[in-house]
């Protein structure tokens, strides 16, 4: 169970507050205006950011202090953070070993994770050399390589088109499914949000709202959602 127990982030004039759970396997969307506030949640929960107050808790686990590389947590980025000057199979044998000295077993994971993604026989090439939808791939294997229990997903498929970008989330859910592994998406797409994740979670007005059912929240949005969707 990922907790957050009235966390609360400052940065200026910019605060937000979350007091939720979300439990393994739980597939949850984040949705909302801009400059609201999901990134930064997001980016709290992978330790990038310090919390102001609050505790961010897994498996009962304080969080508090622990550096973004020792949680158990995996984030995929808008951009992919792939490096341009590895190959694909060294970048996703970077979630193994930081310093790339594989063991023939995990070189055999590299080339598993490849498969499973649908990007076997690619490992050598550079990302320039994918398309932006085998990036994503490329990105995910290395998630899933790393087997954390939190997958959080800063709209990493953003710049694909409408059916590229749902065999994404399709397959993303698959993964999810296979791993048991709690994942957080930021989306500024419903149909993402319906597609994909069982319940939601609106930040808006300084607040990350609990998680609802996605399907009741959008047949009946309150005011702050009806704002952002544009709808009376």
């Amino acid at each position: 169970m990922l907790t957050l127990d009235a966390l609360t982030i400052r940065q200026g004039d910019f605060s937000l507050t979350a007091d939720w759970s979300v439990a393994p396997a739980e597939r949850v969307a984040i949705i909302g205006p801009s400059g609201g506030g999901k990134s930064t949640l997001l980016m709290t929960i992978a330790g990038f950011i310090p919390l102001t107050s609050g505790r961010l808790l897994w498996q009962g686990r304080d969080l508090v202090g622990v550096p973004p590389g020792q949680r158990p947590v995996s984030m995929l980025f808008q951009d992919q953070n792939l490096f341009p000057h590895l190959t694909v199979a060294q970048n996703l044998g970077l979630g193994l070993s930081s310093d790339l000295r594989l063991t023939s077993v995990q070189v055999d994971q590299v080339e598993s994770a490849l498969r499973r993604v649908g990007l076997e026989g690619m490992g050598e090439r550079k990302p320039s050399e994918l398309s932006g939808g085998q990036q994503g791939r490329a990105a995910l294997a290395r998630a899933l390589l790393r087997a954390r229990p939190v997958l959080l997903l800063d709209e990493p498929f953003a710049a694909l088109g409408p059916a590229l970008k749902a065999e994404m989330l399709d397959l993303v859910a698959e993964v999810a499914s296979e791993t048991g592994a709690a994942v957080l998406m930021v989306t500024h797409d419903p149909a993402d949000a319906r597609r994909f994740a069982d319940k939601t979670v609106l930040v808006a007005d300084g607040v990350a709202q609990a998680p609802q059912p996605t399907a009741a929240l959008f047949a009946e949005p309150p005011q702050a959602l009806r704002d952002y969707l544009g709808t009376a």
